[in-house]
């Protein structure tokens, strides 16, 4: 059963920054598609990054610029580095990746670790 743990968030004064960590372990596989998802309180779960195997990268026009989303294949691992943070960044952040194992495809999210910008 493969699990993701993120972690990496917490408080932090506007202006400042944040890397974001998401491993995956549990089995056999490689990542495919990766991103990072955020949900504020009261609002709907927005995607902020995503990024495929063959390079190509989406970022949420509000993080454009200051959020950076990467990976390492090798070691099954997904960061989210943040910077120039502002309080309407503050959610619970949540990494998703698809995993590919054989010819099967999985998709899985982790437990959200939360982010708050406030001075």
């Amino acid at each position: 059963q493969v699990q993701l743990v993120e972690s990496g968030g917490g408080l932090v004064q506007p202006g400042g920054s944040l890397k974001l960590s998401c491993v995956a372990a549990g089995g056999i596989f490689r990542l495919n598609t990766i991103g990072w998802y955020r949900q504020a309180p009261g609002k709907q779960r927005e995607l902020v990054a995503t990024d495929t195997p063959g390079g190509s990268t989406h970022y949420a026009d509000s993080v454009k610029g200051r959020f950076t989303i990467s990976r390492d294949n090798a070691k099954n691992t997904v960061w989210l580095q943040m910077n120039s943070l502002e309080p309407e960044d503050t959610a619970v952040y949540y990494c998703r990746v698809e995993i590919v194992s054989g010819t099967l495809r999985y998709d899985y999210w982790g437990q959200g670790t939360q982010v708050t910008v406030s001075s």
